[in-house]
């Protein structure tokens, strides 16, 4: 873990344990415009340039919260939820907005756009005649990734049927409008040139076909057996806990907890039982299957050090503990014992020795210790 890391581990721990910042005030601009009637009133692009990116997702929240609109993005709907005009309509459609609401929404993604360090999903629209480069996309996950690639045809109107997932991304975009008659000839030679760069850095799906942050694809279709093939016991342990995470649970284990306080769509709900929908719960219960598969593989195949990627030396003593739990050895160390007592089917062997694990066995608990030592620590990762 590279000490930049571990600053801004130690940066977010830091705002985690010290409670949310408070909000600054939002400044006297946002303030007059929250009583604006925006289906007859139109707004001017130079003030909403003066207004910070919170600023402008609320003012974006309020055009569609006159109609109900329930928003995926926490932080837009808790704060709807704290204005006394608002009513929840999940009926809402886009279909509900004017004209003139639709223009007030493009000035305000476009002032959202310019304001954001990196190219995002929703920003393609003024990239048409703009060359993008690899600073200026950054990182994202698969899912943005392919959504980013998509969008660039999408705002020409093409359909993505054979995508289901992708079509209804955009069906839910106000600004989307279907066109049977797209042809990808009508794109011009710089769009052309940044599918191009897109394709090129796309992250292959290698081994598992999801990523962390993809969670918030899959809230209306179910993770697959094969997606999560090849997926690291990292992965998979972040993949489960992100689908708590989009419900705003707060964690009591540390890294996770430094983990999504670092995403920009977390928001903690300090108690507040995190209530999953029937698609989470399913999600939740392939995901922790997948890692089961991968613990019961430590007894009879020999592991790829590869799937220990990422992992704090704690957890992958805890998986090495796991391996001695099945034969049920006896451990003197307090946390040692609670640890593999805990465990589904452990029964305790005073008797036990070394020789009742098997060649797979001992191979892989020397490949986790070989592991250990460069794994980092969480407490390295916490106190720096």
């Amino acid at each position: 873990m590279s000490k930049r890391r571990l600053v801004a581990l130690l940066s977010a721990f830091a705002v985690l344990t010290g409670g949310p910042a408070r909000a600054e005030r939002p400044s006297v601009l946002f303030d007059s415009l929250q009583t604006t009637d925006f289906a007859s009133q139109r707004l001017g692009a130079e003030d909403l340039r003066l207004l910070e990116l919170d600023e402008l997702a609320r003012l974006r929240g309020i055009v569609f919260g006159r109609h109900g609109r329930v928003f995926r993005n926490d932080g837009i709907q808790i704060w709807l939820e704290g204005q006394p005009w608002y009513r929840p309509d999940p009926a809402f459609r886009n279909a509900s907005l004017n004209d003139i609401e639709r223009e007030t929404l493009d000035l305000i993604r476009e002032a959202e756009a310019l304001k954001h360090e990196w190219i995002e999903p929703g920003d393609l629209r003024w990239w048409q005649d703009r060359r993008m480069t690899v600073e200026t996309l950054g990182t994202h996950s698969n899912a943005e990734w392919i959504v980013l690639r998509a969008e660039v045809e999408a705002v020409h109107g093409r359909s993505f049927d054979g995508v289901p997932w992708l079509q209804h991304y955009f069906d839910e975009r106000y600004w989307y409008r279907a066109d049977d008659r797209y042809d990808p000839g009508q794109l011009n030679i710089i769009e052309r040139q940044n599918i191009a760069l897109l394709d090129s850095l796309e992250q292959p799906q290698g081994g598992a076909g999801i990523a962390p942050c993809d969670m918030d694809l899959y809230e209306e279709r179910p993770v697959t057996e094969d997606q999560l093939r090849g997926a690291s016991f990292t992965t998979l342990r972040i993949l489960r806990n992100e689908i708590y995470a989009r419900r705003g649970m707060a964690f009591n284990t540390g890294w996770l907890a430094v983990h999504f306080a670092d995403r920009p769509w977390y928001v903690r709900r300090d108690g507040v039982e995190p209530r999953l929908i029937e698609m989470d719960q399913r999600n939740v219960a392939t995901i922790a299957a997948a890692e089961r598969a991968l613990r019961d593989a430590l007894h009879s195949r020999p592991l790829d050090v590869s799937l220990l990627e990422s992992m704090f030396v704690e957890d992958t003593r805890r998986l090495r503990l796991e391996i001695y739990a099945r034969h049920g050895r006896v451990f003197r160390r307090r946390w040692m014992q609670d640890f593999v007592a805990s465990r589904p089917g452990y029964r305790p062997d005073v008797n036990y020795s070394d020789a009742m694990l098997n060649d797979v066995e001992r191979v892989n608990i020397a490949s986790i210790v070989a592991y250990e030592v460069t794994a980092a620590s969480i407490m390295d990762a916490v106190e720096g």
